[in-house]
């Protein structure tokens, strides 16, 4: 198989399982507010947890290439605020939706994991392109972290929209991101991309991903009043990101 063909491939497979994630919407009953309470806290859990363990560190490994540790430190923290106020003006200037606080809490999420996805798009590509097993290992491990962040965008939207096609379509959206991010290194990135900029997308989506995190899902979670099952949830969906890091 063509190599281009086959790092096509990969980043899609990688992205879509993202659906998987959105298939627990067909095995929950409306208007539960212990699975959305569980969800929101999942999601929070999942997203610090990559921003802290996975993009601030291969962010910070991608920078000290081309500088010392103190300037490095410097941009990394410069571009995760970046990041953290690119989603406050998402947040402020995205107008409210009738469906009301989940469907807004649920395309935030999906805006911020499109953001996540096209950068690891473009990371697979280029990886596959260049070493076929690299590539794969790092689909496989995307592809793990990618069902929790399934979860993240299908329930809240499910729960305020009562529509599973919809919920899936958006999870779909998020996804396939990861194939965009693919196209654009194969046309137009593959010869200007480099890790300093790299570095400093990382550091930006880990940014967006705290944001939401804190300022979005946590609250929202609590706001259903069972703290318990949130922080039960919150630390569960961080030890399954740590166990997928070591994986």
């Amino acid at each position: 198989m063509n190599n281009v063909l086959f790092s096509f491939i990969c980043s899609t497979l990688a992205g879509l399982s993202t659906l998987l994630g959105g298939i627990m919407i067909f095995f929950t009953k409306r208007e539960n507010q212990k699975i959305i309470t569980s969800a929101l806290a999942f999601a929070a859990g999942v997203m610090i947890t990559v921003s802290i363990t996975d993009l601030i560190p291969e962010s910070f490994h991608l920078l000290s290439e081309y500088l010392y540790i103190f300037p490095t430190l410097i941009i990394l923290a410069i571009f995760v605020v970046i990041g953290i106020i690119f989603s406050m003006l998402i947040d402020y200037y995205l107008p409210e939706q009738q469906e009301g606080k989940l469907y807004r809490i649920g395309i935030v999420s999906m805006l911020a994991i499109i953001a996540h996805n096209i950068p690891e798009g473009i990371a697979t590509f280029l990886s596959t392109t260049s070493n076929t097993n690299l590539g794969i290992t790092l689909s496989l491990a995307i592809a793990l972290h990618n069902i929790p962040e399934g979860i993240s965008i299908s329930v809240p939207i499910y729960y305020a929209t009562k529509s599973r096609g919809r919920a899936l379509k958006y999870t779909f959206l998020s996804g396939i991101s990861e194939l965009f991010g693919a196209i654009l290194a194969f046309i137009f990135l593959k010869d200007i991309m480099n890790n300093f900029i790299m570095g400093c997308l990382l550091a930006s989506i880990a940014g967006i991903m705290i944001h939401i995190a804190s300022y979005e899902l946590i609250p929202t979670s609590l706001s259903y009043k069972n703290k318990k099952l949130t922080f039960l949830f919150f630390l569960l969906g961080s030890m399954i990101m740590i166990i997928n890091h070591f994986l």
